[in-house]
């Protein structure tokens, strides 16, 4: 966990930087001269992205703070590179770097396998990195997770030389702390966030000025599917509860059945579009929260427009370091957390596969563990798993999610030891304290109706 404090900490124990950087973070800048370092440091994409050396390593900004004109600068002059690597959790762009014909120049090695890379990932043109959110800025600070240049959105330069990170402060914070080179878009429609975003001009070292529209996730439809997990997964949450939520139908419909609860609190590594109705109901007030009383907090945000304008320097919203939000030990001091995450399989053991379809990588852990083993470790806390009983392929067939025998070569995401309680539309199954035995007749009592029987007959090969 880093806090505001320890920065010098994170400073002495970071990779070794380029003289050039040196010089800028060691520089004594008048903040009454910030406008003429700004100013001198402003050039255009093609310019920012020369600087960038063959054979090093590019952070991607996570999630919306990705920017589309530094990436596709970099796509454009390709052919200056050669085996640079390209690294993000969360990427919403275009993924140019990952198409086929540029391996000789850009090497792709995430740690979330995003839409836009899943096919390098498949064909073998790139490689893949596990790792927890939350120990992500650890890594990038102690060298193992290797960086050199960092790609970001920042919002414009307050009055007092501060630009913003805004929507990204995740992993993001620490990258621009320990690169050689940082590289940032500055972007007019970039909210500007309150919490540990907040960067001085002498922090970066080009500014590239393009007001790209924003990264927007639309909000998802909700089905009756949807709907069956939210009612259930609502049941389990008490009034005075901290939750975090994620993205898509499922946490949408859990906040559809949330409307009569009282003094809610959110700690998540994210919200997105569902939070706000919640919030400007009086429901999500954050006022019996443990820690950050009165405020919703987040590593980062990803939704529509209408969150990015809500969260603008809003005091109600705080955007902070993902070692902090996400960090085990934290969530677990907040009462009462409830944690609702998703997955891909579930076997009998109750062990999660939430990121892979065998071999192939669909996603990544994220942020997942951090909270089900915080949620774990709190007073009263909740670990969920919610997720449809089964998979509807594009032929109209169906393929179970809870299973006897997680798919050959696919990851255990999340340990047996690890879930309270697994929702699907047909109901809850609680996993604590059960046997091995109770635990899978649990599980198949959830599953699709179609699935029992073949469910129920490796149950019986099983234990007899």
């Amino acid at each position: 966990m880093v806090t505001g404090t320890d920065w010098a900490v994170v400073k002495r124990n970071a990779p070794p930087l380029s003289f050039r950087c040196k010089a800028r973070r060691n520089m004594r800048v008048n903040h009454l001269d910030w406008k003429e370092v700004y100013k001198s440091r402003l050039c255009t994409a093609d310019e920012a992205v020369r600087n960038i050396k063959s054979g090093e390593t590019v952070l991607l900004a996570h999630c919306v703070g990705e920017p589309p004109a530094l990436t596709d600068a970099l796509a454009d002059n390709a052919e200056r590179f050669e085996n640079v690597e390209v690294r993000h959790m969360v990427s919403l762009g275009l993924g140019r770097h990952a198409a086929p014909g540029m391996e000789k120049h850009f090497r792709v090695n995430p740690m979330f396998a995003s839409a836009n890379v899943r096919a390098c990932l498949a064909e073998g043109r790139g490689d893949f990195t596990p790792a927890f959110f939350h120990e992500v800025p650890k890594l990038i600070r102690t060298g193992q997770l290797t960086m050199d240049v960092l790609m970001c959105q920042v919002s414009p330069p307050d009055e007092h030389g501060y630009c913003n990170l805004g929507t990204s402060v995740d992993y993001t914070l620490q990258a621009l702390k320990s690169a050689r080179l940082v590289l940032a878009q500055v972007n007019e429609n970039f909210p500007c966030t309150y919490g540990d975003g907040f960067v001085h001009v002498s922090e970066i070292d080009c500014f590239v000025e393009a007001n790209t529209p924003m990264f927007e996730l639309k909000p998802p439809a909700i089905g009756d599917v949807e709907k069956a997990i939210g009612e259930y997964c609502a049941s389990l949450i008490e009034d005075g509860s901290t939750l975090q939520l994620g993205i898509g139908g499922i946490p949408d419909a859990v906040m559809l059945f949330l409307k009569n609860k009282k003094d809610l609190g959110i700690h998540s590594e994210m919200i997105s579009d569902g939070t706000l109705e919640l919030f400007e109901s009086g429901v999500i007030t954050n006022r019996l929260k443990s820690e950050n009383k009165g405020k919703m907090t987040v590593a980062f945000l990803m939704g529509t427009n209408r969150l990015y304008s809500f969260a603008h320097k809003n005091p109600a919203v705080e955007v902070r370091p993902v070692d902090y939000v996400n960090h085990p030990i934290v969530i677990s001091r907040q009462h009462k957390i409830v944690s609702i995450n998703s997955a891909i399989q579930i076997d009998f053991q109750g062990q999660v596969n939430a990121e892979a379809m065998g071999l192939r990588q669909f996603s990544g852990v994220g942020g997942q563990v951090d909270f089900i083993r915080g949620a774990s470790m709190s007073d009263g806390g909740k670990a969920i798993i919610a997720m449809p009983a089964v998979t509807v392929k594009k032929d109209g067939s169906i393929i179970s999610k809870i299973v006897p025998f997680l798919d050959e070569g696919a990851p255990v995401t999340t340990s047996r030891n690890d879930i309270d309680y697994v929702v699907t539309e047909y109901g809850i199954a609680p996993l604590k304290g059960q046997s091995l035995r109770q635990r899978a007749k649990n599980l198949v009592n959830i599953a699709h109706p179609d699935k029992r029987p073949e469910l129920m007959e490796e149950f019986e090969k099983r234990f007899k």
